[in-house]
């Protein structure tokens, strides 16, 4: 057992630098390998041969030469965008959003559906969620084949190895076999996972995250939780479980949380918490819109920015224990960046920010909160799309290593149908 523990961290570490040089060369292209060896500090030659390796799959081309005041010119590398695409589905509690992205991450076609109480049965989704994969590829114009996965990110704890969503609270799912029914219905391959790791990738990819080695990504939505980066890496925990920093207890016997604890970070900073904070305040609120999250954090959000006291006091009391809570975050992991993301934390963008920054130094010890910068996710498009997209993106470079290994030198590679 320990030949193979130590086999597969060797396979792993491979995976994880190809991964490492392919982001690097998505975020600078077009890059020499001098360039890309001092960027992830790998060595010249282990970049020459992931180099090498990506370009034999067709992630990545040649292009050209940079220019030189003397000696040897140095060979540029770029992503090849048109060579593959990728999916990232972001499956929430009150929507479901599907984007498809070229290999340079850019968003090729969108899909959108809100989601409601009632319609959360496991098959439901499925079909939900297929159907949106197919109208992203059809919307794309791209060939099936050219798709090289789908990334999943579903709410709740997830074991990403066997795709089983072993506890969503908001849903009361309880041990879902979510990629077993997927596959049935999608026959792309398939990466779970949730959006806590997805935001997380998607800020080390793409946002206030890149080049730092240790990060909180906030992720504020229905749900509340934080995606971790230490050292440079996500942090996942022993049993996939790192992040659920929303059902730690704020308040004691504080409010019920669908977990069956009380007084939970989530319960006062997610959509719902932020809701039952406007009704305990001004009960007959014009700004409440029945049951609607969505509509709801909107007409607050429209409301902070003209003003309205009802809607300020809200904002105000919802960051403060959202920035008592990020203070505990700063505390036990001293980040370099805090990063406030997904769709609650965009409505109300920097107002929020601003009332958060201020509660945190209430709260923060002044050593861990001096290293550390507060910011909104700097990200245009969803974050947990972005971030699922690289887990197929990371599935397909580890398989796509496996392959190389058996396939024949001049084989085509992603451009042509996969059998």
């Amino acid at each position: 057992m320990g030949q193979q523990t130590v086999k597969r961290t060797s396979r792993d570490i491979r995976t994880a630098n190809r991964y490492q040089v392919l982001r690097q060369i998505i975020a600078a292209s077009p890059a020499s390998r001098q360039e890309l060896a001092a960027a992830t500090g790998l060595s010249l030659a282990t970049v020459a041969t992931l180099v090498g390796e990506l370009l034999d799959l067709g992630m990545i081309t040649e292009a050209g030469f940079e220019e030189s005041a003397g000696g040897r010119p140095r060979g540029l590398v770029a992503v090849d965008a048109p060579g593959g695409a990728l999916i990232g589905v972001d499956l929430a509690e009150t929507y479901l959003r599907v984007e498809l992205f070229d290999l340079a991450l850019n968003v090729l076609a969108r899909a959108e559906e809100s989601t409601h109480p009632g319609e959360s049965r496991p098959e439901q989704v499925v079909r939900q969620v297929a159907t949106a994969v197919r109208a992203v590829v059809e919307r794309a114009g791209v060939e099936s084949a050219q798709v090289l996965g789908v990334g999943v990110s579903v709410p709740g704890q997830v074991d990403r190895d066997t795709g089983v969503c072993a506890y969503a609270p908001n849903w009361d799912w309880h041990d879902v076999p979510l990629l077993d029914l997927l596959t049935g219905h999608i026959a792309h391959p398939l990466y779970l996972d949730n959006p806590l790791r997805a935001c997380a990738v998607a800020e080390l990819w793409c946002g206030a995250a890149r080049g730092h080695g240790d990060a909180v990504v906030v992720n504020l939505g229905t749900g509340v939780g934080a995606g971790l980066v230490l050292g440079g890496a996500v942090h996942r925990g022993v049993s996939d479980s790192a992040g659920e920093w929303g059902h730690t207890t704020l308040v004691l016997d504080g409010r019920p949380c669908h977990c069956g604890n009380r007084g939970c970070v989530e319960t006062y900073t997610g959509a719902p918490g932020i809701m039952l904070n406007l009704r305990e305040l001004s009960p007959d609120s014009p700004l409440l819109r029945g049951d609607d999250q969505t509509a709801t954090i909107d007409a607050l959000a429209r409301g902070v920015a003209a003003g309205d006291p009802v809607a300020l006091k809200v904002l105000r009391h919802t960051a403060r224990h959202l920035g008592a809570g990020i203070s505990d975050l700063i505390n036990l992991f001293n980040p370099e960046v805090v990063v406030l993301s997904s769709w609650v934390a965009a409505a109300f963008g920097e107002p929020l920010l601003d009332e958060v920054r201020t509660a945190v130094t209430r709260h923060a010890l002044r050593r861990p909160l001096a290293a550390t910068r507060i910011v909104l996710s700097p990200i245009p498009t969803d974050p947990v799309c972005l971030g699922a997209a690289t887990f197929a993106l990371e599935g397909a470079l580890r398989s796509a290593g496996k392959r190389a290994r058996s396939r024949a030198p001049g084989r085509s590679r992603w451009h042509s149908p996969r059998t």
